[in-house]
């Protein structure tokens, strides 16, 4: 028998082990960078070093298209690294600052340590503290913990299947336009 806590993470392992990280194995610099569209958001290097990323709040309407990057460093900062700074500890990530991942292996093993850090902290819930409210660093203050990792759960297959498609557009891109 499997535990409520093993159920709630189940979808997104399974999810991350079959659908979305044999998919970026062999992501280049030039792909993780490409942007497909005029005024896309990506990641871009910074005049005196670092890169820094494009992105403003609330973000304009119509939302930009945005790049492979752009997408990782969302998974990586907005869904894994606060949520495992806001309640496990984690450390904490400058949004404003020049240390985004400038990189596609990089940006990969960042994502990584910070899918892994996320499930460890999940696995060592009690079910008790799955039920507790994830108080006020979350937008849904009175949702319990389960409801806070089934979003983060729901957050990176959208995202992460947004990747794998553009993943596919820039393949087929490079065909045609060789």
């Amino acid at each position: 028998m499997t535990t409520w806590r093993e159920q709630v993470l189940e979808q997104l392992v399974f999810w991350w082990d079959f659908s979305f990280w044999p998919r970026m194995q062999g992501l280049t610099d030039e792909e993780y960078l490409w942007c497909p569209a005029p005024d896309c958001w990506t990641v871009r290097p910074h005049p005196d070093g670092g890169f820094v990323l494009d992105d403003e709040w609330p973000p304009p309407e119509p939302a930009p298209v945005t790049s492979i990057a752009w997408r990782l460093c969302h998974i990586g900062s907005g869904v894994f690294a606060d949520r495992n700074a806001n309640h496990f500890g984690g450390p904490r990530w400058d949004r404003n600052g020049r240390a985004w991942p400038g990189t596609a292996d990089a940006a990969l093993a960042w994502v990584k340590d910070g899918y892994q850090r996320w499930c460890s902290n999940i696995a060592g819930l009690a079910d008790e503290e799955l039920e507790r409210p994830v108080g006020p660093l979350e937008g849904f203050p009175a949702s319990p913990m389960y409801g806070l990792v089934l979003h983060i759960s729901r957050e990176t297959i959208h995202h992460g299947a947004e990747v794998c498609l553009l993943r596919d557009l820039y393949r087929a891109w490079v065909r045609t336009s060789a």
